[in-house]
């Protein structure tokens, strides 16, 4: 642990964006899992609004700069790509 004062508030904000930073890329991470097992059913009504929630949450992590903003959008445009050829 940290001696200097500044560093010991330091470590306490690093640990408490490092849970928030955990908190949406499990929520994300299960977002986009729900949109894989609708698409997996082939329940186009509960894909389409699972890629919109999905999209949602990737959105809010890049604000929020815990993805890139090309990683978000690569990962938008992946979904977008699946859910557009189901619906073809």
């Amino acid at each position: 642990m940290a001696n200097i004062k500044s560093a010991m508030k330091r470590a306490k904000t690093n640990e408490k964006s490092r849970l928030r930073n955990k908190a949406v890329k499990t929520n994300l991470k299960t977002s986009v899992k729900k949109f894989d097992l609708a698409v997996e059913e082939g329940n186009v009504e509960a894909a389409q609004e699972a890629f919109r929630l999905a999209t949602k949450k990737i959105d809010m992590a890049a604000t929020k700069g815990i993805l890139h903003k090309n990683t978000a959008a690569r990962k938008k445009s992946t979904l977008a790509r699946i859910i557009n050829e189901m619906t073809a």
